[in-house]
This record gives structure tokens, C-alpha cells and sequence, in this order.
């Protein structure tokens, strides 16, 4: 009950303190479901899906009307789950979970919307990627697996789904280091992971959020971190920009809404989400995972796309995967 009194209390501040979207946002809002769904567009038990839930699980304690309910849709890296919320109503009983994807994805040519096909909520947590190997691979850092690449062109097997984030961070570091990595293609977290413990893989991105029992039991091996610091609870990994290249990247989670929305219901749910970004029990759960919690509203997520759309696709440009149409 402190927890609910506690989030809602937040909760009320926030509307009280008076946005862009009114003064009363959830009491404007007309809502025709007493559930909402929060369509996380890849497979339960991955990572991006473990956070979600902790943030939907705080939010429905403070009482949320509707209540909401993690729906997931994966495949096709994402872009399954991202094709049945582009489409969905504005009323606010469809939200969509998202990540940098939503920008590979387009920058790849797999899809032909972006973020601003949706109405921007709130960006809630950063968690930085994570060069992951199987434990028989002859390297045990970033550097090391960059030496191993150059007398060995073309064999080193680097899992990712393409288009999306794990794919991205691999070929940043080709381009960093000059090198070229065998890509193979999984549709989410799990999958890749299954593929490292199985050592049908020899790399893949991962994260604490999914691998830290892994790492730390030496199932798995953790290369590099990409921080500007070093995460606290994997302290003998070296970060990335240790071992000479200065890749300081996360994958940013956010929450958007069906493009039409109103206001109100942006309103509403920024409302909640703030409430729980603010709820410690969600931070100490969130850095136990090696993530970060970092909330920003509507406005600020808008401009935190519109950024990181134009240095990403600059990116994407220069290692040549750019295949929009515009």
C-alpha cells in the first residue's frame, strides 16, 4: 500500500505541476477498455521484456486506470510487434514499447515507418550493450577479438538480429576497428543467447539485464562494455572505450502511443510512467540489471528521437546499410 500510495502521490504531483498536455490530463482522457495492452514487440524473458515488465508491474500497483497488461508480439526483430501497433486506434488502450530499432529497422529497409509514426510518451531506461562470446573462443576482450578479426577475415560469427540494435553495435565496431564480422541473424535477445550458450555462435550482444548469471558463472564470457565507466556489478570488465575504441551506446527504451492520440491520453500515461521511474524500487531493480533509469517526457522524447535519428542515420550511411527510401 505505501508503494500504491507512493506512485500515486508522484503521480499527482506531476499532473498538479501542469504540462503541455493540461492541467488534468488523466481525468480528461476517455478510455473505451479497462485494459490497456503494452505491445512489447519481442519474445518474453529477453531483456527488453524484463524491464518492461518491472515498470508495468509498478505501474499497475499505484492503481493505473486502465490497468495495463504486457502483450508480447516477437519477431522479425521487432518489427512484427511494431506493424500491429502502427495500425492500432489512438485510444489509448494500445501502447507500444520501443527501442533504437524502430530506427534500424528503417535505416535497413525492413520497414517503411520509423518513430514518428507514433506519439512519443516517455523514454524510461538505458542499457549499454554488452560484446558477449562463447567460453571457447581464444580471446577474452574487445581488443583481442579486433586482433583475432584482422588474421582471421570473415570467421568470426556475430550474432544480432538484423536491423536492430545488436546488429547496429557490431557493425559500429567494424567501422571503428576496421574489420568484418560473419553476421547471422536471430529474432530477439533469447534466441541469441540460446545460440552463445549452445556455441553455435562465437559473439553476440548482451546485457546484464538477461546475462549476468551467465557471465558470472562463466557460461559466458563479457568482452566489453560500452560505458563511459565501468558497470559496478561486472567491475573486471573493461569497457570498450578501455580498449581504444570510444563507442559510449545503449539501447533506450521508451513507451509511444498510436500516431492520433490525444493529449490527454499522452498526458495520462507520461503521468504514470514518471510516477514509476521515480519509484525506488523500480531503480534498485533496474541497476541489479546493469540499466539505468532515465525518464523523459513527451516533448523531451520527441527531441531524443529527432537527435538520435539524425546521428544514427548518418551512421548507417557511412557503413553503407542505409536502404530508405527518404
Amino acid at each position: 500500500m505505501k508503494i500504491k500510495s507512493t506512485l500515486l502521490a508522484a503521480a499527482a504531483a506531476v499532473v498538479a505541476a501542469g504540462t503541455a498536455f493540461g492541467a488534468s490530463p488523466a481525468a480528461a482522457a476517455d478510455f473505451g477498455c479497462r485494459t490497456a495492452k503494452l505491445i512489447v514487440p519481442w519474445g518474453a524473458g529477453g531483456g527488453t521484456d524484463v524491464i518492461f515488465r518491472q515498470f508495468v508491474e509498478a505501474v499497475n500497483e499505484a492503481g493505473a486506470e486502465p490497468e495495463l497488461q504486457v502483450v508480447n508480439i516477437g519477431g522479425q526483430g521487432g518489427n512484427k510487434g511494431a506493424k500491429e501497433a502502427v495500425k492500432a486506434k489512438p485510444d489509448g488502450c494500445t501502447l507500444f514499447a520501443i527501442h533504437q530499432s524502430a530506427l534500424t529497422s528503417y535505416f535497413t529497409g525492413r520497414v517503411d515507418f520509423t518513430w514518428d509514426a507514433f506519439e512519443p510518451v516517455a523514454m524510461l531506461t538505458r542499457t549499454p550493450a554488452i560484446f558477449g562470446a562463447n567460453p571457447d573462443v581464444p580471446y577474452n576482450n574487445v581488443k583481442e577479438m579486433v586482433a583475432y578479426a584482422k588474421e582471421n577475415p570473415g570467421k568470426i560469427n556475430a550474432g544480432g538480429t538484423l536491423g536492430s540494435t545488436s546488429h547496429f553495435v557490431y557493425l559500429l565496431l567494424e567501422d571503428a576497428a576496421g574489420i568484418k564480422f560473419n553476421h547471422v541473424s536471430y529474432d530477439g535477445t533469447r534466441e541469441r543467447m540460446t545460440a552463445l550458450l549452445a556455441k553455435n555462435i562465437d559473439t553476440g550482444e548482451i546485457n546484464l539485464a538477461a546475462a549476468k548469471k551467465y557471465i558470472t558463472s562463466n557460461e559466458l564470457k563479457a568482452l566489453g562494455i560500452t560505458t563511459e565507466k565501468r558497470n559496478p556489478e561486472i567491475p573486471d570488465v573493461m569497457t570498450v572505450k578501455e580498449q581504444g575504441y570510444d563507442m559510449i551506446y545503449g539501447t533506450d527504451r521508451g513507451v509511444m502511443l498510436p500516431k492520433g492520440a490525444s493529449k490527454e491520453i499522452v498526458g495520462h500515461y507520461a503521468a504514470l510512467f514518471e510516477a514509476a521511474a521515480n519509484n525506488p524500487k523500480v531503480v534498485e531493480a533496474m541497476a541489479a540489471k546493469g540499466t539505468d533509469v532515465n525518464y523523459l517526457g513527451p516533448d523531451a522524447s520527441a527531441q531524443y528521437w529527432t537527435d538520435t535519428f539524425t546521428t544514427w542515420s548518418r551512421i548507417a550511411k557511412e557503413v553503407g546499410i542505409y536502404k530508405a527510401k527518404n
